[in-house]
């Protein structure tokens, strides 16, 4: 069964076409679906190399409360899916406008969302409930959903994949590091901690959004200087992380060259980046009550070995002990970049979210 794989981040959408084994038989990045043309490309791309697919996969970052699971597209699911689009602005419309071109123009073809908050509907309780008000949780569903779930649950299984286990019993901090960034504690397979929250934007520092702030410091913001809802979403969303730091850009490898160069607040911002990434390892790690290995997945965690060393660095007291020399060999294939004896491993894992949206589309299409 041919898919045709829709990967909609905040600025860009991957497409794939795969085979029954997964295999990428096409593929092609294109900015957000937000322009003429790019929505030309997608129409090309589907035409001249998504001819043949049975079935495609959409990949929606935000599920809200309403969807548990990946589901198949029909008008009612799709109506539903607007709503998601102010719980992940950056995410959810580019999302929703690439399954709507391909709507267009491939009406008959089934569709299937893939919902990034679906791995951490495990979370505990006492993870993923707010210390507010009880009413805004009991009537307002506010909670925290987690994202980044379709490449936390691949680097997971991968990551029992080559360390030879079973998942039963495996304790795996999973690193998702990119433009977009978080952490999962994956217990047996199972998410029971990771570091976004009710919305994409919570947690670690990440390419222009701001991570975890004091909600005190904001709201001191608006009161004294006036910020209003639109201007504070736009500066947490779109002008923070490494690009607001730096001052210079929101990709990592560009704020290390500037660092290199000699720039203090360049350098100020990579200091930052690890130091939210280390010590979130050990939260989550402290969430399963200890670790076997950590596993760096996303375009800084596969890309950046300084970024690799740095955090590891400082988690020699649960164990891990990277290999620096083998962290500097650019690995084309997944890795195991530890010590021989390290108790804790650290893995160096492609992503595949793909791989996962296909799987959940063909269970849900009845067809393997």
């Amino acid at each position: 069964m041919r898919l045709l794989i829709v990967n909609a981040g905040s600025s860009s959408v991957k497409l794939r076409v795969l085979d029954a084994g997964n295999q990428v038989l096409a593929s092609r990045d294109l900015p957000a679906p937000e322009s003429d043309e790019a929505s030309d490309a997608l129409a090309a791309f589907v035409t001249d190399e998504a001819d043949d697919v049975r079935a495609v996969a959409h990949r929606i970052v935000h599920g809200g409360s309403g969807f548990d699971d990946s589901v198949v597209v029909d008008d009612a699911v799709r109506d539903q899916l607007d709503a998601l689009a102010e719980l992940a602005p950056l995410h959810v419309p580019p999302a929703l406008a690439a399954l709507d071109s391909v709507r267009r123009l491939r009406p008959a073809l089934p569709a299937v969302a893939c919902f990034d908050t679906t791995f951490h509907r495990t979370l505990p309780d006492e993870a993923a409930v707010y210390a507010l008000p009880w009413e805004w949780t009991e009537q307002w569903g506010v909670r925290r959903f987690g994202f980044h779930g379709l490449s936390h649950r691949y680097a997971s299984r991968r990551a029992a994949q080559l360390l030879s286990r079973r998942p039963a019993g495996l304790r795996v901090v999973t690193c998702h590091l990119g433009s977009g960034a978080s952490l999962a504690a994956v217990h047996g397979g199972v998410s029971v901690d990771t570091t976004m929250g009710f919305t994409p934007l919570d947690g670690l520092m990440m390419g222009t959004r701001s991570g975890a702030v004091d909600p005190g410091a904001l709201l001191w913001i608006q009161r004294r200087h006036g910020i209003g809802v639109a201007e504070m979403e736009d500066s947490l969303d779109r002008q923070s992380g490494l690009l607001g730091v730096s001052g210079r850009s929101a990709d990592m490898r560009e704020v290390i060259a500037a660092a290199n160069d000699g720039d203090e607040r360049a350098a100020l911002a990579v200091r930052m980046f690890v130091h939210r990434v280390r010590t979130g390892v050990a939260a989550m790690a402290a969430a399963m009550g200890g670790l076997d290995a950590v596993v760096f997945t996303g375009g800084i965690g596969e890309g950046s070995p300084l970024i690799r060393e740095q955090v590891c660095a400082g988690l020699a007291f649960l164990g891990v002990d990277l290999d620096a020399a083998a962290d500097h060999i650019v690995a084309r294939d997944d890795a195991d970049l530890s010590r021989p004896h390290a108790r804790v491993r650290v893995l160096l894992v492609h992503a595949r979210e793909d791989v996962e949206m296909a799987r959940d589309a063909r269970r849900l299409l009845g067809t393997r």
